[in-house]
């Protein structure tokens, strides 16, 4: 029978077109997965990839193998896991990429309750406005939106990622507030523009009915950051669009309004990201088990969503 490992590095440098790639995966050398896949091959009699100094392709036998062993694969490595994990304790260093606002805001503060349940996991939080590449980085998870799922990853997702029209009392003061999204071309916008495109985003608002209405704000202040929308529309230089996660403290205390109230962007949901669900280590799963469980008990799903208050 085939040594796991042979299988897995097989099955990881097909999915992710590389063994650079399967080693950042599996924690290997890439020398490593090279000779796991040559011993595959060596036992099988088949060559299952064509290699080149630029790339690696299946051939038509590694195909059909890859069609074959992959299902059986996750499914034998998740009963290795589950039987592990009775007798295991989670532990090691926890490497997890997080928006800032939204980490500092909301992840942050579970890590004392985290910590005290797992004493032997050493969190290793990155705040950084981008979708990181788990595998290429080495990251054992991520909190977020706007990530590619590359193969074998997965996303589950916690809350909906709803942007809010938003400006301080002091700039609305003896302001008519707006009756609609069209509205807010009336009022002094903070925009961002994208680091991708270098061009300010343009947001569609859509309300609880199912219509949709261009969010038309005239760009005053432009910046690049979330942070920096927020904080100059705390100083009452205008009206922003921000997620309602990082808008909510400000709507609780009074700093920030809410306009037209019925109306919201939708960005797409809040997840958090890891590589496989398959032999996933144990301080990976209970940070995933954790935050999900958080957000459920904290009722932030409901809270987050912008058809709501």
């Amino acid at each position: 029978m085939e040594s796991l490992a042979n299988l897995e590095s097989f099955v990881r440098s097909a999915e992710l077109g590389g063994f650079s790639a399967a080693a950042r995966r599996l924690g290997l050398t890439p020398a490593a997965v090279s000779r796991n896949v040559a011993a595959l091959e060596a036992s099988l009699k088949l060559r299952l990839f064509h290699r080149s100094t630029r790339s690696l392709a299946l051939t038509e036998a590694g195909e059909r193998f890859l069609l074959s062993v992959r299902d059986h694969l996750e499914g034998l490595q998740g009963a290795i896991a589950e039987i592990s994990s009775e007798q295991a304790e989670p532990a090691g260093v926890l490497k997890v990429s997080l928006p800032p606002t939204f980490g500092i805001g909301h992840i942050l503060p579970m890590l004392p309750e985290f910590m005290k349940r797992y004493p032997l996991v050493r969190p290793e939080w990155i705040f950084e406005n981008r979708p990181a590449d788990l595998v290429a980085e080495g990251y054992d998870a991520a909190v977020g939106g706007g990530f590619d799922l590359a193969p074998g990853m997965v996303a589950r997702t916690l809350a909906p990622a709803h942007l809010v029209a938003v400006a301080s009392p002091a700039y609305m003061a003896g302001r008519v507030p707006p009756a609609d999204p069209a509205g807010l071309s009336a009022f002094d916008g903070i925009v961002m523009k994208s680091l991708r495109t270098g061009r300010v985003t343009q947001r569609q608002m859509r309300n609880a009915a199912g219509e949709e209405r261009p969010a038309d704000l005239q760009a005053k202040i432009v910046v690049n950051d979330p942070a920096a929308m927020r904080g100059a529309a705390l100083l009452g230089l205008g009206v922003t669009l921000l997620a309602k996660p990082d808008a909510l403290p400000h709507l609780d205390s009074g700093e920030l309004i809410r306009l037209v109230p019925s109306w919201y962007v939708d960005a797409g949901p809040i997840s958090i990201y890891y590589a496989s669900r398959a032999l996933l280590p144990l301080k990976t799963r209970a940070f995933i088990d954790f935050v999900t469980e958080s957000f459920q008990r904290q009722r932030l799903a409901e809270r987050f969503a912008g058809s709501l208050g």
